[in-house]
């Protein structure tokens, strides 16, 4: 499960204040929750893009601290998918890159800036 953080100043519910229907615009109907952290994650167990087996993301609420964006997507081995499929997944990557920059402002390149310094910055590492 990734942790995406907002922007300095923004916040997830002022940028996705209806995170159940935006999801379900992004990626398909909802057919259930799954716990992580404390909070109850949305589950696409049928997303509409073929590509991917299974979505489940929502917002972590962290007391004390901003809430965080948390997303899994599980896809399909590229080697099982058919042609009108492999077409599909262009459209997959399109898909999870608007809503990631939707929900946190931050586009792919920034999204990897962002995650080699929360790495960096970890103190559970040794040298």
């Amino acid at each position: 499960m990734k942790e995406y953080k907002m922007r300095r100043g923004e916040y997830l519910e002022e940028r996705i204040p209806d995170m159940e229907s935006t999801v379900e615009e992004y990626f398909g109907p909802i057919t259930g929750t799954e716990e992580y952290k404390g909070s109850d994650l949305y589950v696409i167990g049928e997303p509409d893009n073929p590509v991917f087996e299974k979505i489940v993301v929502g917002t972590v609420e962290y007391s004390g601290k901003k809430d965080k964006l948390a997303v899994e997507f599980y896809e399909r081995d590229p080697t099982e998918l058919g042609p009108e499929e492999l077409e599909a997944a262009a459209d997959a990557v399109d898909v999870k890159n608007d809503f990631l920059l939707e929900a946190t402002a931050r586009d792919a390149k920034a999204r990897r800036d962002s995650l080699k310094r929360s790495v960096e910055d970890d103190p559970d590492h040794d040298f």
